[in-house]
């Protein structure tokens, strides 16, 4: 029987890479490069499933390429999929899988590790010390803030968000606040308060974390009204997409003092980032690396390996978006 063909956008720990290559035919990216949008066209017009990962924008020119070629399904390697044009799937019907659970571990580490930066000026010590500038110890130098006991408000309470909140409560004794599209029974297990809106939680809180799918509906929903409510000393944390915060508000609150400091992950347009993002006061950055463990990345292949094998053989998705 001949092995169903996949198309894979960018390369992948070389675990995840044999297990894939043992049950299909694969391209891979060899030049494992940002692939444009006509070489995305022609891998989906051209192999039975595309593999997509979050950096690629799946639009509905792509996804048309497939549903007029041979594509019938997309195994995203990632859980979001605000990348892809799931309408235009669903009318050239293609299915479409993602990667949910396994990255979980991993993202709310790093949730943590942008607090715990931020918080005690880790970026700027660095900084300071490899340029050579560090005069030595003294009581006043970059003098941080303690996250024990502090109120930690997570916007969308889905498993990354209760990872995080387990972690800082249970860790760091940090009381927790959040709001949820849906209500959330016994306070998510760390005797959280759920409350109405995403301004309350700010107001209430000295970390904000953002743990929200990316829609229509939850773009910018960090917004300036939002901003506006938290605090001086407070910082917003993003781990989630890019798209959920007003990048242009964050901005201006960061510069005017509005707000603490910022610990971003994701970027609105990423790879690319907003020049004034660069420059803001009090902010820590990295390059979208949530998942970037071997363990989640390779779980995550594999999650896709699942996925695509059970659609070859017409069984039910374990992980079907929709």
């Amino acid at each position: 029987m001949t092995k169903p063909t996949i198309f894979v956008t960018r390369r992948w720990p070389a675990a995840a890479e044999e297990a894939l290559a043992a049950h299909f035919n694969v391209t891979f990216n060899q030049d494992d490069r940002p692939l444009t949008k006509d070489e995305l066209a022609e891998g989906f017009a051209t192999h039975d499933i595309a593999a997509p990962t979050v950096s690629d924008v799946i639009d509905g020119d792509v996804v048309r390429a497939g549903g007029e070629g041979r594509c019938r399904m997309i195994a995203n390697y990632g859980v979001g999929v605000n990348h892809i044009d799931l309408a235009a799937a669903e009318t050239q019907g293609i299915t479409v899988s993602n990667t949910p659970g396994v990255l979980t571990d991993a993202t709310a580490d790093l949730t943590l590790t942008l607090m715990l930066m931020l918080c005690r000026r880790a970026g700027e010590g660095e900084r300071e010390l490899r340029a050579g500038e560090w005069s030595g110890w003294r009581p006043t130098h970059l003098v941080g803030r303690q996250m024990t006991g502090k109120t930690l408000g997570i916007i969308g309470m889905g498993r990354i968000g209760r990872a995080v909140a387990h972690r800082a409560h249970f860790g760091f004794g940090m009381e927790i606040v959040f709001q949820n599209r849906s209500p959330v029974d016994e306070g998510a297990g760390v005797g959280g308060r759920q409350l109405a809106g995403v301004a309350e939680v700010c107001a209430a809180s000295d970390f904000v974390s953002l743990h929200c799918a990316a829609t229509p509906e939850t773009r910018h929903i960090l917004g300036r009204e939002a901003l506006a409510a938290m605090s001086p000393s407070a910082y917003v944390i993003n781990t989630a997409r890019g798209d959920v915060v007003d990048e242009d508000a964050l901005v201006a609150a960061l510069e005017s003092g509005a707000i603490g400091g910022a610990g971003l992950d994701v970027f609105q347009g990423e790879p690319k980032v907003n020049p004034a993002i660069m420059t803001a006061p009090n902010t820590v950055l990295l390059p979208h690396l949530g998942s970037a463990t071997e363990e989640a990345r390779v779980a995550m292949g594999m999650k896709v390996v699942d996925n695509a094998r059970a659609f070859a053989m017409n069984e039910a998705l374990p992980d079907k978006v929709g």
